[in-house]
């Protein structure tokens, strides 16, 4: 099918790029908890940057981008070159007014949106003010990275996707240089140097998608017209995506709320258990979701709903495949993870080794769920259908803040574990509840359902993950004495080679049991 077999080429390119931003993203954040630790100071940054990330996931990559794109998809399909040019300049004027104002707003109101976001770091005066310092630097973030969005967007209509996905690159780059190399320019809080390393980025990722859009003809002057015709569909279309589209990071936003009221760390124990799970997630994940919403909101043009349910299983495959292996793999080496990724100084403590793997170990089943809601919303999506993904992100957040709210009682009671278990527990809980009635609101509506050889499927990905769970379990108290000595080589060489047997006891299982490769096409 040559359709898919384009979708295989242009999902290598998106993930062999988020791969190499994953690395350093990676590197990234090894290098910023060894040079900054776990402390009052890296709380406040993560906070900080936190915020725009969130309002990003909403505006750009969210409920934008999910907007945008079919009505983007319909202009370039069904109308003239003069009225798509006329829709990307008027959609650029509008987003790029709408952000600035709320960046000006958020900027000189920047200790009031940290009471909102933070509150319990009123309780540290300095950590408090350090917070918002570093919002007003890292909020402008927001407007760069929506323009990023918008060109993004344009340029993956086109099946031209290299260039977005290496975007995310810059900003690995640029906090690595700043914290390595410019941290001592601030003496008094040296952490800042993050906070404008993080605008310099921004403005560098939307350079780099100009040139694309150059040699597209749509590098067009921007113009303000709200009564144009796509633009206001385009708005239409996001209101309710606004909300539905980003619940995951809604909920993370909520435990961070929840996590300023917990000891000093716990906010970067968080953070570091997040971006181990936020590898696979954007390897496959987000790298599919990116693929396939171009070409489902071009199979819905079409009225071809074959190839708009074949899109959507071929994914939902892939993401079974990779995603669950992947989560039950981190549940099971969660220690070792943290302690060969972060654990490089003193800065980054043993307390803090154990801290991290305890959320990584809550929030690691959550994995195959993220996975698959970035699968199943593009199929409302695509279909211009963004209640109903809304409705289910309303029940979603509830599961998280009553399980936040059970729990945390719980454990209170309890302390039988670390409280901040429970905020990544549930946050596992709600993204589990998020993909299952998104599976049956696709399945009601006889949108997708999975067919009769997932019943197949279903008993070998089950077969093979034990293999793999086993496996680990049994060879992991014989690698464990090269986890907590020797030098980082040895570390990192012990940590691969377990994860390599886990891998080739998964694979061969599969491929003993008759999976065959084709199957993928």
């Amino acid at each position: 099918m040559p359709h898919l077999n384009s979708k295989w080429r242009s999902t290598f390119v998106v993930s062999f790029m988020t791969l190499l931003s994953r690395i350093l993203g990676m590197v990234r954040d090894v290098v910023l908890v060894n040079v900054f630790g776990a402390g009052a100071a890296m709380d406040a940054f993560i906070t900080a940057f936190k915020i725009p990330n969130f309002f990003r996931r909403l505006f750009a990559e969210g409920a934008f981008a999910n907007a945008f794109v079919p009505v983007l998809s319909e202009y370039k399909n069904a109308k003239t070159e003069q009225e798509l040019r006329a829709l990307v300049s008027k959609t650029f004027g509008a987003l790029a007014l709408v952000l600035t104002i709320l960046t000006f707003i958020v900027v000189l109101a920047a200790p009031w949106v940290m009471a909102v976001f933070a509150p319990g770091f009123k309780a540290d005066a300095d950590k408090f003010a350090l917070a918002s310092d570093l919002l007003r630097l890292t909020f402008p973030y927001l407007l760069c990275m929506s323009l990023v969005a918008f060109a993004a967007a344009i340029l993956q209509s086109y099946q031209d996707f290299a260039a977005a996905a290496f975007a995310p690159v810059l900003l690995n780059i640029c906090m690595i240089v700043a914290a390595w190399g410019f941290y001592h320019v601030f003496p008094q809080q040296p952490i800042l140097v993050l906070g404008w390393a993080v605008l310099v980025a921004g403005v560098l990722q939307f350079a780099i998608l100009l040139p694309g859009l150059y040699r597209k003809r749509l590098l067009v002057k921007p113009s303000v017209d709200f009564k144009h015709s796509g633009v206001r569909e385009i708005f239409a279309l996001m209101l309710p995506a606004l909300f539905g589209v980003s619940v995951v990071q809604i909920n993370l936003l909520l435990n961070s709320v929840w996590a300023s009221f917990m000891p000093t760390g716990t906010v970067t124990w968080l953070y570091t258990a997040e971006r181990l799970t936020e590898l696979p997630l954007g390897l496959i994940g987000i790298a599919i979701a990116s693929v396939i919403l171009p070409s489902l909101s071009a199979n819905h043009a079409e009225a071809d709903t074959l190839k708009f349910r074949q899109t959507i299983d071929w994914a939902s495959k892939i993401v079974v495949l990779v995603g669950l292996p992947a989560s039950l793999a981190m549940l099971v080496l969660a220690g070792p993870m943290i302690s060969v990724v972060f654990a490089h100084s003193s800065s980054f403590t043993s307390t803090d080794v154990s801290m991290s793997a305890i959320a990584l170990q809550g929030m690691s089943l959550s994995i195959i769920s993220f996975m698959l809601i970035k699968i199943f919303a593009p199929g409302f999506y695509a279909r211009k259908d963004t209640r109903t993904p809304v409705k289910i992100g309303l029940i979603a957040v509830l599961v998280n803040i009553v399980s936040n709210i059970v729990l945390l009682a719980l454990l209170k009671k309890y302390p039988v574990v670390p409280a901040h278990l429970a905020l990544a527990v549930s946050s596992t809980l709600a993204a589990l509840v998020n993909a299952l009635l998104l599976y049956i609101a696709l399945h009601r509506a006889d949108i997708y359902r999975f067919g009769a050889h997932w019943r197949r499927l279903g008993l070998l990905v089950l077969v093979a993950n034990t293999a793999m769970v086993l496996c680990l379990l049994a060879l992991g108290p014989w690698f464990a004495p090269h986890f907590s000595s020797g030098g980082l080589g040895l570390k990192i060489g012990a940590f691969v080679a377990l994860c390599a047997c886990g891998a080739a006891v998964y694979f061969v299982s599969l491929l003993a049991m008759g999976f065959k490769l084709r199957e993928l096409r």
